[in-house]
């Protein structure tokens, strides 16, 4: 018996994984992006839910949460740690 084997690293697939294919069906992120989904920004006070005219556009706010919930849940509070953990983690 040998050791169980995987893909070689340097083999190239036809199409690129998805994102979703890449998160478990499981994890903490499905459960904020349906969380999120489901809130009425506007009511909640969220004043840029509607982009304005002019000016270069905003981040979505609901976006913009979803990356507030999930460095929260993983106990980072510095923004630019947070920017890092996006950069570097692809969940």
């Amino acid at each position: 018996m040998g050791y169980i084997q995987g893909e070689a690293r340097g083999q190239d697939s036809l199409f690129p994984p998805s994102l979703d294919e890449l998160v478990p069906e499981d994890h903490l992120v499905r459960v904020i992006e349906v969380y999120v989904a489901r809130l009425d920004l506007q009511v909640l006070g969220f004043s840029k839910a509607q982009p304005g005219r002019t000016g270069r556009p905003p981040y979505d706010p609901a976006d913009l949460l979803k990356l507030y919930l999930y460095g929260y849940f993983q106990r980072i509070r510095s923004s630019r740690r947070l920017e890092a953990e996006c950069r570097r983690n692809v969940e």
